[in-house]
């Protein structure tokens, strides 16, 4: 949603999302808690809470003209800048948002030398960068998934040790780095590395309200900002600054909070019960705890406390398969505050619904988000008001037989999933900087072994200058160039690059047969937990996904490519089988998925994987029309794997042929139970 260029729009008039709203008024209540991830479809507010919360900090003193904004009463915050003369002013300035755009090089992220003050003057000066400027601020990164990896680095850098440091271009400078880091994200377009995953401590999953009610409210706020932004500002000015108020003064009541032993083996109790790794957990949920317990108004953690606590640092930390939904069971979070605590007290029925319990609020209502602790809603956690968890799990075939050409709309769950062989690309792509790194099949990269050297190109990864192929390249030429002693003469011509041979990331295209020869249970549970296994490959390889289906008379493709592998294994499970087989639209379909995706600056090497019995019997001249189209494909250069998913005592080899015709390698299934599906998959050496 577009924001007024200067008037943020009020933290205090985000109506539908209270545990997001929570979590970024507990991490700025606490900032050692970690920040907040934020997660969620696109349009449910995610950048524009963030930028609302600035607002609502409490000013920052510094030294005037400090670049580093340290604090003038913190010895153990140290400015480059430093010493300052002894009358040099201390003032008060707004809590800074920064925001990290996605595709910032390294040098806008830790900064690097003033390139104006070096050619003006000659002199080495380092100009600081976004991190330096987010110092005791908020740094916002956007789209937080689609950061490349060498930013990422950076900020775990600077995540742990709260210091960034820049060793570079003559300049040697260590700097403090301390800022609540909150970024956003739609799951759809890709998983954020775990490293990185773990050092925020918080994580909300958001969605758009269910309830119509709550949906005009949300409407009817955005149109009255959008059309008077300053009008309507001023109108939650007051809201806006009680809220500012209570954020002060749980900041300044923090530290008077008292944590029990009991409460806090509560914390450990409940931390084991859902089998986070290491203790940061432990940590971070501790200290939301005590968070809250000052922001809510008490000096006593209690039970309440440790549960809002739990909900928000523990669901992105805790033990889970690549396609479960990142979220935390009710029912063994109350044992485990039970089992440490004791159960809890059912208190009487209160008619007073308390703050913010009359509706959508108000502007004389800035409670809302806080009183509720973060878990009051008609709808479930995941924002499903049925209560179903989005992605939840896929297997549960009951096996029952179906005859091969079941109807139109059949669903069939797939089986336990396996580890898989490595399907990949053939022969060593020549990659450029914009290859993605990834894990599964060879591309030159900028990392990685060196295997040799090539000519400076614009087409090819850069992995350095390669002083003895520069060298190698300029000797035959010292002759023609006049050179009868002294220093090797180089031309530009002789410069060479070093040539690194690593692993990158592919785009996955899965084109899966739907039709009635498809669906008999069984067969389709087995092939489906082959895909879901080559999805987890996937996963874990860092590739890209998508998925094409084709049954009936028609091809679709069902998830358009995306870095998100829980989509593509919920799309999955909703698929229905029945029909005839359009092998040519499907194959068709395919290709103009895999045209589009190579006209892109980012497109990553395609690997098609063709899930199929071999059939095509949908409209005239089916066969011809599907040997036409896997010709087509064949052609393009493109890799491809048929599985081949026949079977029977009579088999026609019509998924064979069509490996012939696409080149494509072929694997075949010799009987239809997982653990020759198992065989079948892993059959492809790497």
């Amino acid at each position: 949603m577009p924001q007024h260029p200067t008037l943020s729009y009020p933290l205090s008039a985000v109506v539908g999302s209270d545990d997001l709203v929570l979590a970024l008024l507990l991490a700025a209540v606490a900032p050692e808690v970690g920040g907040v991830l934020v997660r969620g479809e696109k349009g449910t507010a995610k950048t524009t809470a963030v930028r609302g919360l600035a607002a609502v900090l409490p000013p920052v003193e510094v030294r005037e003209g400090d670049r580093f904004s340290t604090d003038p009463h913190d010895p153990g915050d140290v400015s480059p800048d430093a010493p300052f003369a002894v009358d040099t002013a201390v003032v008060h300035r707004p809590v800074r948002l920064v925001e990290l755009p996605v595709g910032a090089g390294e040098d806008r992220v830790t900064g690097s030398i003033h390139l104006e003050r070096a050619l003006s003057s000659g002199r080495t000066e380092y100009e600081p960068g976004l991190l330096a400027k987010a110092h005791r601020g908020l740094l916002y990164v956007d789209e937080v998934n689609l950061l490349h990896d060498h930013l990422v680095d950076l900020l775990l850098d600077a995540a742990a040790t709260g210091r960034a440091t820049v060793e570079r271009d003559g300049v040697s400078v260590t700097h403090p780095a301390r800022f609540v880091l909150v970024g956003t994200m739609n799951p759809e377009e890709g998983e954020l590395r775990p490293q990185l995953l773990d050092r925020f401590g918080l994580a909300v999953d958001v969605a758009a309200p269910r309830d119509p009610a709550l949906r005009v409210e949300v409407v009817r706020r955005r149109l009255a900002y959008e059309s008077d932004p300053t009008g309507f500002v001023a109108t939650w000015a007051e809201a806006e600054r009680r809220l500012a108020d209570r954020v002060a003064t749980a900041r300044a009541a923090r530290a008077g909070v008292h944590l029990a032993d009991e409460v806090l083996l509560a914390v450990a109790e409940v931390c084991a019960a859902f089998e986070v790794d290491g203790l940061r957990a432990d940590i971070v949920t501790a200290r939301t705890a005590v968070a809250h317990a000052a922001w809510s108004g008490r000096s006593e953690v209690t039970r309440e406390d440790v549960r809002v606590a739990a909900r928000l640092a523990l669901p992105h930390r805790r033990r889970r398969n690549p396609f479960d939904t990142p979220d935390l069971d009710d029912d063994r979070l109350e044992q485990a505050l039970d089992d440490a605590l004791g159960p809890e007290e059912q208190p009487d029925p209160d008619p007073d619904p308390g703050p913010g319990g009359d509706g959508p609020g108000s502007p004389g209502d800035s409670g809302g988000p806080g009183d509720s602790g973060g878990a009051g809603d008609s709808e479930d956690r995941n924002g499903h008001g049925d209560g179903t968890a989005e992605g939840e799990s896929l297997a549960g075939a009951d096996g029952a037989p179906e005859p091969a050409g079941a109807p139109a709309g059949t669903t069939v769950a797939a089986g336990e999933t396996f580890r898989t062989r490595l399907l990949q690309a053939r022969g060593t792509h020549r990659g450029t900087d914009r290859t993605a790194a990834g894990r599964r099949s060879r591309a030159e990269s900028t990392t990685g072994r060196r295997v040799g050297s090539a000519p400076l190109a614009h087409d090819r990864a850069r992995a350095g200058l390669h002083l003895v192929g520069t060298v190698l390249a300029a000797v035959p030429h010292q002759h023609a160039r006049g050179r009868t002693d002294g220093p090797l003469r180089v031309a530009p011509t002789d410069l060479r690059v070093a040539v690194r041979e690593g692993r990158e990331a592919n785009l996955v295209l899965f084109c899966v047969d739907a039709s009635g020869s498809m669906a008999a249970r069984r067969r389709m549970g087995e092939v489906k937990a082959a895909i879901l296994s080559l999805l987890l490959d996937a996963y874990q390889r860092r590739d890209t996904v998508g998925l094409v289906t084709f049954g009936g008379d028609s091809a679709t493709l069902v998830l358009p490519p995306t870095g998100s592998v829980d989509v593509a294994a919920a799309r999955l499970e909703e698929l229905p089988a029945g029909g005839r087989t359009p092998l040519a639209e499907g194959l068709l379909e395919a290709g103009r998925v895999l045209e589009r995706e190579r006209r892109r600056p980012d497109a990553r090497r395609p690997l098609l994987v063709v899930v199929t019995d071999g059939r095509a019997t949908a409209g005239p001249d089916a066969v011809r029309r599907a040997h036409d189209a896997a010709d087509r494909l064949a052609a393009t250069g493109l890799d491809c794997v048929v599985v081949d998913c026949e079977s029977g005592p009579m088999r026609m080899g019509l998924a064979a042929t069509l490996a012939t015709r696409l080149a494509a390698e072929h694997l075949a299934l010799g009987a239809v139970d997982a653990a020759a599906l198992h065989g079948l998959v892993r059959g492809r050496a790497a």
